[in-house]
């Protein structure tokens, strides 16, 4: 029988205090998942600690932003002919040991695209600041409502995807605060959703860039993207787990 290839997409920029235990936390889940770090042209040694922990380095020459340096390792598990892939941040939030819990659906045949949500099962323990939170709430009811189906936490940038979702984000994947166009994109498209509660660590170096000016910004420019997203169409893949 052929193993199914797993690969874990880490996307950092200027993350060397932190991604080394990354990388290592994944691997400890299983070393059958190929881990890869998307390095969006770090002014730091982001690279070479990914590097020396056993991590793929894609080292970006310029700084493409979080969409386009998700994409490009949506487009490497494409091109590697990865079977399954999951996304989680290189700040050391997501707890990967709850990669198998995300991947259980997938397996089972049951869905093509698995988030990791925060709020699936009501309010969890993380509570971001009072600005996004208002935010994320919006987001989910705008994109449980242009979807038609119930979306609790359309931020959440832990997912993992059959080769379905793979080729579909590989092709399709915004550039610009993308999680939550991302996620109307493959419910347009006709991928089968499903989502699993997760908790959210806080950060243990470095900062958030998003402050609540930002958080405003940021806001008002997702509901502009959403909106725009709605009006077009998207070819309708048919959504299979294999």
């Amino acid at each position: 029988m052929t193993r199914t290839r797993i690969v874990a997409i880490v996307p950092a920029l200027n993350e060397e205090g932190i991604i080394g235990k990354v990388v290592d936390e994944i691997r400890a889940v299983s070393p059958e998942i190929d881990v890869v770090v998307v390095d969006d042209a770090s002014s730091d040694e982001t690279a070479a600690v990914a590097r020396s922990h056993g991590a793929t380095v894609l080292r970006l020459p310029f700084n493409v932003g979080i969409g386009g340096a998700v994409q490009t390792g949506f487009r490497y598990a494409l091109a590697e002919e990865y079977d399954r892939a999951v996304r989680l941040d290189g700040d050391g939030q997501h707890d990967a040991r709850e990669i198998p819990k995300l991947l259980e659906p997938v397996e089972r045949g049951e869905a093509d695209l698995v988030i990791g949500s925060r709020f699936a099962e009501g309010e969890a323990s993380y509570r971001p600041p009072f600005a996004r939170r208002i935010g994320i709430r919006v987001f989910a009811r705008l994109v449980s409502l242009l979807s038609g189906q119930h979306v609790t936490d359309t931020t959440s940038g832990f997912v993992a995807l059959d080769r379905v979702g793979i080729e579909l984000f590989a092709r399709e994947y915004p550039h610009d605060y993308p999680e939550v166009e991302a996620t109307l994109v493959a419910l347009r498209s006709g991928l089968r959703l499903a989502q699993v509660q997760v908790e959210m660590r806080e950060r243990e170096t470095g900062a958030s860039s998003i402050t609540f000016v930002r958080s405003l910004y940021y806001i008002v420019k997702v509901l502009l993207a959403l909106l725009v997203s709605s009006l077009r169409r998207y070819p309708r893949l048919q959504g299979t787990s294999r």
